[in-house]
């Protein structure tokens, strides 16, 4: 005997059908980070994104560059290659190729033939992040995200991991805040947090989504409180997730004592810049830029946050891989997901990639 009826599973497998997994094609005319700055150096750097490898380096001239990594001659790795100036030399039959992907010698002739090369990808340095267009439409005028990530009045520590999950998993995961009193039990999650009110919006702006929560009064865990000398207070926690684009989400918290006045009480914020770059269908590139506002002078926060950061950040990891496993293991036609009313961001923003990625997105 179940529980479960098969009308529901039924319905459940229909509905999944029109949101975003791992079968949706990637949304391609958006940009995505490659990599942190320091990333692109003058060692050629093998990094698949979208599915396609790539080779990644910087020129003399300090240019970041992302071209093919397959030689088109007879498919070597040019990240298995040598860099020779600006230009790529194949380890296979010698080939060489300039900085825009262009292949301008060909040992084995005397003219080296016109109109061959490996495609070269624009990119764009913002800070410490390096961003790829690879869609096939000109890329956009505007970053996924505002200067505030090279701002100095907002200092900031790096962090990247490889999670074998899909990169819906996460975006759905950093709208779906409720995971905190659990999955974070033990970093910065809270009992209170999941049943604390919430508000989301998903409607002002065509591909943005939107979920804020209001945990008040609470007590913040040591990676906000011990900062902002908050341990042992009752204070407000008012944390903002939104869904930028396919690449990009930003968490926002705002804190403050709720012993203190309202008109006396300090605008101490944090922002958090999670850049989602899908690998494959089935594993991402996850980098963190966290900022804050306060404390700006003193690098030992920046590095207690770090730290203590990097905690919550690796149960996230650990979690989506769980996660992955168990849906691989899965046999299809057993397959099914229930959503609650906590999921309706997540939901909008999966339905939403799912008709960007077929061309029907506004």
């Amino acid at each position: 005997m179940t529980s479960v009826s098969q009308k529901m599973i039924d319905a459940s497998q229909r509905a999944q059908k029109r949101l975003a997994g791992r079968d949706t094609p990637f949304v391609t005319n958006c940009w995505y980070v490659a990599g942190f700055s320091w990333e692109f150096s003058r060692a050629l750097r093998a990094r698949t994104i979208l599915g396609r490898p790539l080779v990644l380096y910087r020129t003399a001239a300090d240019r970041p560059v992302a071209l093919s990594d397959r030689c088109v001659h007879r498919s070597y790795p040019l990240s298995a290659s040598t860099l020779d100036g600006d230009t790529i030399v194949c380890g296979y039959h010698g080939l060489r190729y300039d900085a825009d992907g262009q292949c301008v010698e060909a040992p084995a002739l005397q003219t080296c033939p016109r109109g061959v090369g490996v495609r070269s990808y624009p990119v764009r340095e913002q800070g410490p992040l390096v961003w790829i267009w690879m869609g096939e439409a000109p890329a956009d005028e505007a970053l996924p995200i505002g200067d505030w990530v090279s701002d100095p009045a907002w200092p900031a520590s790096q962090q990247s991991y490889h999670l074998p999950a899909s990169y819906i998993a996460l975006h759905e995961n950093l709208l779906d805040l409720t995971h905190l009193s659990f999955l974070h039990a033990n970093s910065f999650g809270t009992p209170d947090f999941a049943s604390a009110p919430y508000e989301v919006d998903l409607e002002s702006t065509p591909g943005r989504f939107v979920l804020t929560r209001s945990v008040m009064p609470t007590r913040l865990p040591p990676v906000w409180a011990e900062p902002t000398g908050l341990t042992g207070r009752d204070a407000a926690r008012i944390t903002t997730s939104e869904f930028l684009a396919p690449s990009a989400h930003v968490v926002s918290a705002r804190f403050y004592g709720l012993d203190v006045p309202e008109q006396e009480r300090a605008d101490t914020r944090i922002m958090t810049a999670h850049l989602v770059t899908p690998e494959t269908a089935a594993s991402t590139h996850y980098f963190i830029h966290h900022a804050r506002n306060f404390a700006q002078a003193d690098p030992g926060v920046t590095q207690f946050m770090n730290d203590q950061l990097a905690v919550a950040f690796t149960e996230d990891v650990v979690g989506l891989t769980k996660v992955e496993q168990m849906i691989a293991a899965t046999p299809d036609g057993d397959f099914y997901e229930i959503s609650l009313n906590s999921d309706r961001a997540g939901l909008a923003m999966r339905r939403w990639l799912f008709q960007a990625a077929h061309g029907a997105a506004d």
